[in-house]
């Protein structure tokens, strides 16, 4: 072999490694951020959550205690409850609002695209400031709805002093800021279903009703499944949503497990217990997720 051609072979090799090595470097940032951002905190708080740790003093190793008293703690487990309710309404109400959006919007419609980006738009706007718009809205003493009843006579509903209504005023304001989000995840599903089935479909003379339960559904069930993965994580994750509406009140009635976490990490400086109460959540969405997994692989939708 020549001097040229190991020379060439040297060249062939060095590219076929910066060929190789390319693509690491395109997602070496998004690596980063996610090790530095999402990683190091996870690793960081189960390592809390074995000690006693208020974040000004040494933290003492504590091992299985603070997940102990967590199983003892009534509080805990009734957020739990309240949260999970929560998560029961809302997740349904999403699905149904966002897919019926989505059923509207996927079709051949004038200003279609106007209308996706007017659905759209609520998901690009802060949870503090929609918890804030709409705090404005159903106020007690300054809501906008308030004012439109004494205008007719009806006098002033305690929205957000109410338990019933404070739950319904978070609810519409969470389905109002997520719904287009999971529509947009609709629209791609629906696009993704091959015309041929509809077409067969109606030279069977099948009904809108049957089509939708028979083609649709059964069609549409890895992004239902995504959906409702998404949202049921979203509605145990929500927190600052409440935090502007409500506050968590009246009482403890819109304090969901966020937000209790986040006071006994935060005012009463548990760190280490709210750090076991974060592994413990974890725990409870995986077990959920792992349970819609086995459901779709069953041939729920």
């Amino acid at each position: 072999m020549s001097g040229g051609q190991r020379v060439n072979k040297k060249k062939q090799a060095g590219q076929t490694r910066k060929l190789a090595i390319a693509p690491y470097l395109f997602i070496l940032p998004n690596l980063l951020i996610f090790g530095v951002f999402i990683v190091i905190p996870s690793l960081l708080g189960l390592f809390y959550s074995f000690h006693v740790y208020d974040g000004l003093n040494p933290m003492k190793f504590n091992g299985l205690g603070n997940y102990i008293k967590i199983i003892g703690d009534k509080e805990f487990w009734s957020t739990i409850g309240r949260t999970g309710i929560y998560a029961a309404i809302v997740v349904p109400l999403i699905y149904a609002v966002a897919l019926g959006i989505a059923m509207l919007l996927a079709r051949e419609i004038k200003m279609r695209g106007f209308f996706r980006a007017i659905f759209y738009w609520p998901t690009m706007i802060s949870f503090i400031i929609v918890g804030l718009t709409w705090k404005w809205i159903f106020g007690d003493s300054f809501g906008i709805l308030n004012h439109m009843l004494t205008w007719v006579g009806v006098e002033p509903v305690g929205f957000l002093t109410s338990p019933f209504w404070a739950n319904a005023a978070v609810i519409i304001a969470t389905v109002w800021s997520r719904a287009g989000f999971f529509m947009v995840i609709f629209i791609a599903g629906l696009q993704a279903i091959p015309t041929d089935y509809y077409e067969a479909a109606r030279l069977d003379g099948a009904t809108g009703i049957r089509v939708f339960r028979h083609i649709t559904l059964p069609l549409l069930k890895p992004t239902s499944l995504l959906v409702f993965m998404l949202s049921l994580i979203d509605a145990f994750k929500a927190f600052p949503l409440m935090f502007a509406l409500t506050g968590g009140g009246p009482g403890k009635e819109t304090t969901y497990i966020v937000q209790y976490i986040y006071e006994i990490g935060f005012t009463k400086q548990e760190l280490g217990l709210a750090s076991a109460m974060s592994v413990m959540l974890f725990v409870i969405i995986g077990g959920f997720s792992a349970l819609q997994f086995r459901m779709s692989k069953g041939g729920a939708v």
